[in-house]
């Protein structure tokens, strides 16, 4: 792993950066050591910054990221933690084009401590003018007084977990929110002078039809947000609602009903001006999530709070994901899932991650793909896709086809790797 050249932390403890992968050809396991310097020299390579807030005031059945219900008495030395980390990160830090504070529920914080992490966010990093700062938030979380709150710091973005309108279909989700709540906060967001608002839709839920999809795009077109996030439900394993799944408790949309349903919802939002510049991700023109396509076009970004995820130049980790183990900063919390990616396995998350863009993968960064493959492998994997008619070159980038983004897990799946 590069390092910087000097080191100005000797005599300090080095930080243990647990469950590194060595790639190699014996790739194995095994600690490695470094010194704060060296680890934090790293931070001035990222362009964006990711936030992680666990608690929750109920955890939804289908959720699998980290965060904790009912843990009121954590809020105030969770949020002491984390300033510390951010105030010991931000120097470090280069300019940030986007902030993204996720959970969780960010918005569950009691005021006074929400204002002091968003304080320290402002105070600590080095902010450029046109940084895209999100805050995600659950409806019956958003209050005139923390809407404004969030506007005065800086946000200015937000997304609200919106999920679905019907009151049963929010059951099977175990999701606890009201959905007339959802155009409260979109109402008291906007009083605020937040004026880019995401809302997050669920589709395919178990007992769900189409009519009751196609009322659900109706009521979020009618507020109007200009980002919409729609995802089909995944079961993730181990999650109360997977659990149900194995059980026979709930059934899944079939296969075919999903693949209608995700033709009606971008159909229906390409009709009503949103464009769709990933797969499950609708804008209108100018208001693509930056945070996000950062994500996609693989770029650098640090990671703060507990399980959250960071990435720096092929370098990934993730904080550990236990508050107990969190708050034991020295002066950073420990890291785990470490691993140094080599070369070829970059290349191959370049391809995974830029072919969900609907604009596909520009020429300049597909030649630099293959060249960087060993005996330069990918480029007859691309031309075989491209005569097959997976892929095709749109507007001087490599895209799915319609027939590719069918079959896009195997078109992937053949990129992200050589086989043998």
């Amino acid at each position: 792993m590069p390092e910087e050249s000097t080191d100005k932390t000797i005599g300090k403890p080095p930080i243990a950066l647990t469950q590194c992968t060595t790639q190699g050809d014996a790739a194995e396991k095994a600690p490695l050591e470094i010194s704060e310097n060296r680890w934090l020299g790293k931070a001035k390579h990222a362009s964006g910054l990711y936030i992680h807030i666990p608690f929750c005031f109920h955890k939804c059945h289908y959720c699998d990221f980290f965060s904790i219900a009912h843990a009121d008495d954590e809020h105030e030395p969770f949020a002491r933690a984390l300033v510390n980390e951010l105030e010991h990160v931000g120097p470090n830090c280069g300019e940030l084009d986007t902030v993204f504070i996720g959970g969780g529920t960010p918005t569950l914080l009691e005021n006074g401590l929400l204002e002091r992490v968003l304080s320290a966010i402002r105070d600590s990093f080095h902010l450029s003018e046109d940084v895209e700062w999100t805050v995600e938030a659950n409806p019956e979380t958003v209050t005139e007084s923390n809407a404004a709150i969030l506007a005065n710091a800086g946000v200015n973005r937000v997304s609200i977990g919106a999920q679905t309108f019907h009151p049963h279909l929010l059951k099977e989700l175990e999701r606890w929110h009201d959905p007339r709540n959802v155009i409260r906060s979109v109402e008291l967001l906007r009083s605020s002078g937040i004026d880019n608002i995401n809302l997050d839709l669920i589709y395919a839920i178990p007992t769900e039809t189409m009519p009751m999809l196609q009322s659900d795009l109706q009521q979020l077109i009618d507020l109007s947000p200009e980002h919409l996030s729609c995802y089909a439900l995944t079961f993730e394993p181990n999650t109360p609602l997977e659990v149900k799944l194995r059980k026979g408790a709930v059934s899944k949309v079939e296969h075919e009903l999903e693949a209608e349903m995700f033709k009606v919802v971008s159909d229906t939002l390409l009709q009503h001006g949103y464009h769709q510049y990933e797969i499950s991700n609708f804008a209108k023109r100018g208001f693509e999530c930056k945070h996000n396509v950062m994500y996609w076009e693989n770029k650098s970004w640090w990671a703060c709070g507990p399980a959250a995820a960071g990435h720096v130049d092929g370098l990934r980790w993730r904080n550990v994901p236990r508050l107990r183990d969190y708050y034991k900063q020295n002066p950073l919390p420990p890291v785990v899932d470490v691993e140094q990616l080599s070369v070829d396995q970059q290349m191959g998350e370049v391809c995974m991650l830029g072919l969900r863009l609907t604009r596909g993968i520009p020429r300049a960064t597909v030649k630099m793909v293959i060249q960087q493959s060993p005996d330069l492998w990918r480029g007859a994997v691309i031309d075989s896709f491209i005569q097959d008619g997976l892929l095709e070159w749109k507007n001087d980038s490599l895209a799915f086809t319609k027939n590719g983004r069918i079959m896009g897990d195997v078109v992937i799946g053949d990129l992200l790797m050589k086989d043998g």
